[in-house]
């Protein structure tokens, strides 16, 4: 058991902020208050059965929850693996990760679904919950069964990677799904106005002489499964949205009374076309969807502060050094970002008055957990003792050394940040400490 004193807590599910103490034991919250006393601490634990933590000075968060991870286990161990990606996940803050279904082979059959539940379980760090694929080999062309997959632990669907091209596919998708209450998260990206591009089309990739991929290709396909949601009454969560039109379409979605939700992601938020300009070779900075222009940036904060976007999730896409070294053009898309966006984000972000510490913990605890029906997001007595100790003052240097997880692909190398965890429990256990 530990008896964590003098601690700033941060839980929006509970409209906390303050300095309070917690106790923690049996794998739950046992006691959340102000001035806890020994005597109280004896009443459950006995005369000494804790462990003792003065926080002052440190916050004490929910655990966070990134609904968008790969951890490319089964077939691809060679780029990450369960363990190694949940060693990233609980350093970089997260207790609970959601691991998308474009591995190899796809996550499309119940055994395959079942398997990344008990590695996740056997590894024993993070709690690692599959989302499986809404089509067969994400072929776009056939369903999965959803409610078997649903049942064997899946807690969304997704054929990220591509997004479904057929309209009625979709429609199909938000229909079934409805079976199970798991959403549908759609990867928005119409593949013909894509056509193949490597990053946003605009002045820089016109001055880089690379393919561009327009706005349009993601809020095509936004628009189109907002209506499809609407029509069917499904539920639709967008992942990592880019661009400012995307945004407008959700708002407005939303005042119609749509059931969408939608996640940035921190390199959306931080990041401009003009890096990978200001790079060597960029491709750190080479994302799908990809980065955009300024005004997009600040469309996606503004989102962010006023609830069109729900969530923030790392879309965590670890690749081999060798294949990262590739020119800009032939490279692989995704940042490895597990272990840095907590604090890329405090730093850049929450530290600069732009986001509240608040905001940051509603949108990377409590509103996944609600959104994808998993214990957890909040402090609350009796729930799962899944929580952080936060150093607003910890620094690190990133380095590949430093990295717990096999990608060593992130802009931040060579970077020293501000902002991390000190001390992480999963259901009461220290899985992580500086």
């Amino acid at each position: 058991m530990w008896w964590i004193k003098n601690a700033q807590v941060v839980d929006p599910a509970q409209g906390l902020s303050g300095v309070y103490d917690v106790l923690i034991g049996e794998g739950k919250v046992l006691q959340l208050k102000k001035g806890l006393t020994e005597a109280e601490v004896k009443g459950e634990c006995g005369e000494t059965g804790w462990q003792e933590i003065d926080a002052a000075g440190s916050y004490l968060f929910p655990g966070l929850i990134d609904v968008h991870t790969h951890l490319r286990e089964p077939g691809r161990e060679d780029k990450e693996d369960i363990a190694s990606g949940s060693r990233a996940a609980v350093r970089g803050g997260f207790t609970t990760i959601l691991a998308m279904p474009n591995t190899t082979p796809i996550l499309d059959q119940k055994a395959l679904v079942e398997y990344v539940v008990n590695q996740g379980k056997k590894v024993g760090l993070a709690k690692v919950h599959p989302i499986a694929a809404i089509t067969k080999g994400q072929a776009g062309k056939e369903l999965v069964e959803m409610v078997e997959l649903a049942a064997a632990g899946a807690a969304g669907f997704s054929d990220d990677g591509r997004g479904v091209q057929q309209g009625e596919m979709m429609r199909l998708a938000l229909e079934y799904a409805k079976l199970t209450s798991c959403p549908v998260i759609s990867h928005c990206e119409d593949e013909s106005l894509a056509h193949k591009g490597v990053m946003h089309r605009g002045i820089v990739s016109t001055r880089l002489g690379l393919k561009g991929i327009p706005s349009s290709s993601e809020s095509v396909m936004v628009a189109r499964d907002i209506l499809l949601a609407e029509e069917s009454g499904g539920k639709l969560h967008l992942a990592h949205i880019s661009a400012k039109e995307s945004v407008a379409l959700i708002r407005e979605g939303k005042k119609r009374g749509v059931d969408v939700t939608a996640e940035v992601n921190p390199h959306h938020l931080l990041f401009t076309d003009e890096a990978v300009a200001r790079t060597p070779y960029g491709t750190s900075y080479k994302v799908n969807p990809p980065l955009r222009r300024e005004e997009d940036r600040q469309a996606l904060i503004e989102g962010l502060l006023d609830g069109t976007l729900d969530m923030l999730a790392t879309d965590h896409a670890p690749h081999t050094w060798e294949e990262k070294t590739n020119p800009f053009d032939q490279a692989p898309f995704g940042i490895s970002g597990l272990e840095t966006a907590l604090a890329a984000v405090w730093q850049e972000l929450v530290t600069t008055g732009i986001l509240p510490i608040e905001l940051l913990i509603k949108a990377w605890s409590m509103n996944p957990a609600q959104r994808f029906q998993l214990p957890g997001g909040t402090l609350k007595v009796g729930g799962p003792a899944d929580l952080i100790l936060f150093d607003p003052e910890h620094t690190e240097l990133i380095d590949t050394e430093y990295l717990a997880s096999k990608g060593k692909n992130t802009p931040f190398l060579g970077q020293r940040l501000q902002g991390f965890p000190v001390k992480v429990w999963v259901d009461g256990r220290l899985v992580h400490e500086i």
